[in-house]
């Protein structure tokens, strides 16, 4: 049984005055009309409709049935034109995933500008880094430095390169001189990235690119980079977090030539995403606006 048709049907009736009117309006036979009218009838058990020669009138029931069947199908008209809406116009919820680093030199920028074009859209960003599972956890997007798996549940957009930079202040290679091999750095007093381990850590060839060892440890790349502003020790982060410090003198780069290759950055979502407006736009706009954000 398709009771909303029975909704239908029966307001149809009483707007317009009689069963042949109604399935005019319906584009249905007025046999079938009559049909579901007794079949409202006997679900309901209750009569509906007082008839005679001339004219029909609703009966108490009939008045009740009315009544709650406007409400209902004018409820579901205004749920059909607000996912209509949400079709058309970027609105709602977006989770989105990214490592701490990427995720505050450039994801946060880049959607707090967004939503100044889409103020309807509401973010929540997840910085760790976490290898999440997008799908289990409920996230739209994540943001994934690195290869990724040949058979990735994903669908993947790749926006740029992941770029590493050695580092130190004037202060710093006054006192300790500048390294001049990757052999160098295990004399030198470095900082390092705790959260690097056997399959995140940056090689060339099989050696590890940082020494293991180090004078200062910290899980945040903005702290190891605040100590290498006060001169404690060298610095292996990503460009993008020391880029205004090079370019303001605050650090010098060193080993250019040394440096690993880097790692591309990709967008990803679930394959099975369905997609409305809101998440078009985001993907128009990281297409558009990431790649330069994160050079």
């Amino acid at each position: 049984m398709n009771k909303i048709r029975w909704m239908e049907v029966f307001v149809a009736i009483v707007e317009t005055g009689n069963f042949s009117e109604a399935a005019k309006r319906l584009d249905i036979s007025s046999v079938m009309v009559g049909k579901m009218v007794a079949q409202m009838e006997t679900h309901l058990q209750a009569s509906l409709l007082k008839r005679n020669t001339r004219r029909q009138t609703l009966t108490q029931a009939g008045k009740a049935w009315y009544e709650e069947s406007l409400h209902v199908l004018t409820a579901l008209r205004s749920a059909e034109s607000r996912i209509a809406s949400l079709r058309r116009f970027p609105a709602g919820s977006l989770r989105i995933s990214a490592s701490t680093t990427l995720g505050s030199c450039a994801i946060a920028r880049l959607c707090s500008e967004f939503q100044l074009s889409f103020p309807d859209v509401v973010i929540e960003i997840d910085l760790s880094e976490r290898f999440v599972d997008i799908i289990a956890e409920g996230f739209d997007f994540a943001f994934r430095i690195g290869d990724l798996p040949i058979d990735t549940p994903h669908v993947a957009l790749r926006l740029g390169d992941y770029q590493m930079t050695i580092a130190g202040s004037p202060a710093y290679l006054a006192q300790y001189g500048e390294p001049r091999s990757l052999e160098e750095l295990a004399s030198h007093r470095c900082l390092r990235y705790s959260n690097w381990n056997k399959r995140n850590a940056w090689r060339s060839g099989d050696a590890l690119i940082w020494p293991a060892s180090a004078t200062f440890s910290c899980n945040d790349g903005q702290a190891l980079r605040q100590s290498a502003l006060s001169g404690t020790g060298l610095i292996f982060q990503p460009r993008l977090l020391l880029a205004e410090d090079i370019a303001a003198g605050r650090l010098k780069p060193l080993l250019a030539d040394c440096l690993p290759a880097p790692r591309p950055i990709h967008l990803i979502w679930p394959q099975d995403l369905h997609f409305s407006a809101k998440h078009r736009s985001f993907i128009s706009w990281i297409t558009e606006f990431g790649p330069p954000a994160m050079a």
